[in-house]
């Protein structure tokens, strides 16, 4: 009988969600065995409906706790980097939210602190499950689809005041950016995820539908490393909500449903240029498993992975891609120019995402 892996989740407000959609579904896999929050109600009420044994409002407590796995981490993201590397000296695996990091310089501390653990990091990208996406990665993986030549990115949401009348959100001390960092990092990972790395960066940003520091909107152009070129739109004044993903290639077009949080689910529209890439896509998918969505799908290959000891679904690595490509949104639209990647030690934002203006302020 495989091992139950004891989990630990950091903070219940995202962290209902990796209960309810990832650990619950998954109970053969995971116990979720203690609730870490500040909110002493929260604690309460979600130790309560979830039948969690142990409650705290120490972070310390937690990575104390012997028998605890797996800390999974769901606090306001200005604490992410810190809270997964001490759980790493604590030994412990760690599931962390997005952004793992609030700079390029600190994800690296965190893929240092992972090299001298035990413990392993797998950051949370649950847009990349569901079916429809998955049998596209399959489909561009096996080369049917040929060469890319165009992709189209939306990120078009709806965030009231209310939202950010929660003190962290909408401050870049405590949440990092705006809907970069927030609500499009998911989409724009799902684009290198299918179309791989990114060369250069042409951004725009700016805030035009809540009173708060950060960005509400942002556009950009982007060329990938292999030629292909990229348009990403994103607003959180949209009175439909929808995430959209349209992949032009040489043999397939590929678009997304228009569901905001779950653009990984099926069916997407798979376009074959002809009948005989159609019969190869049908090769391709031949004994198909469909792919659960969100964190459900997410956890399978992580409990996969902890079993077998082997390669995280998400690594550190892909966050680390993610954070590369917000740090190049961010000095676009600060420089107006076209920014190149990879990014370096040497770049001035490598330190720090945040606009110089705000940086000043701290």
């Amino acid at each position: 009988m495989s091992k139950i892996w004891n989990v630990a989740i950091i903070g219940g407000g995202v962290g209902r969600l990796h209960i309810e959609e990832g650990y619950l579904p998954h109970r053969d896999k995971f116990r979720v065995a203690a609730l870490c929050d500040l909110d002493e109600e929260r604690l309460r009420e979600l130790g309560d409906k979830f039948d969690i044994p142990r409650r705290t409002t120490s972070f310390d407590e937690v990575l104390g706790m012997d028998d605890i796995d797996i800390v999974d981490i769901c606090t306001p993201s200005g604490l992410h980097a810190e809270q997964t590397i001490a759980a790493l000296k604590a030994g412990k695996h760690v599931v962390c939210e997005k952004p793992v990091a609030g700079s390029l310089a600190d994800i690296d501390r965190v893929i240092q602190a992972e090299q001298a653990s035990k413990g392993r990091v797998m950051p949370i990208f649950q847009y990349r499950y569901g079916d429809g996406l998955q049998r596209a990665k399959r489909i561009i993986d096996s080369g049917v689809a040929g060469k890319p030549y165009v992709a189209t990115v939306e990120t078009f949401w709806k965030r009231l005041p209310a939202y950010y009348a929660v003190p962290w959100r909408g401050k870049w001390a405590t949440e990092l950016g705006g809907a970069l960092v927030t609500h499009a990092i998911h989409n724009h990972d799902i684009l290198t995820y299918l179309l791989g790395e990114v060369e250069t960066v042409y951004a725009q940003t700016r805030t035009r539908v809540n009173q708060i520091e950060v960005e509400d909107c942002a556009v950009a152009s982007l060329v990938m490393r292999s030629g292909a070129l990229v348009s990403c739109a994103t607003t959180l004044g949209s009175h439909e909500e929808h995430s959209r993903l349209r992949f032009m290639f040489e043999n397939v077009t590929f678009e997304s449903g228009l569901e905001p949080y779950q653009p990984g689910t099926g069916p997407w529209r798979i376009i074959p240029a002809s009948d005989e890439v159609m019969a190869r896509i049908g090769e391709v998918l031949e004994g198909w498993t469909p792919v659960q969505p969100r964190f459900e799908g997410q956890m399978k290959p992580y409990f996969e992975a902890l079993t077998s000891g082997g390669p995280m679904p998400v690594t550190l690595a892909d966050a680390r891609r993610s954070a590369e490509l917000i740090t190049a949104f961010y000095h676009s639209a600060e420089s107006n120019a076209p920014v190149a990647l990879p990014i370096g030690k040497d770049h001035p934002k490598y330190w720090s995402w945040w606009p110089q203006a705000a940086q000043n302020k701290e």
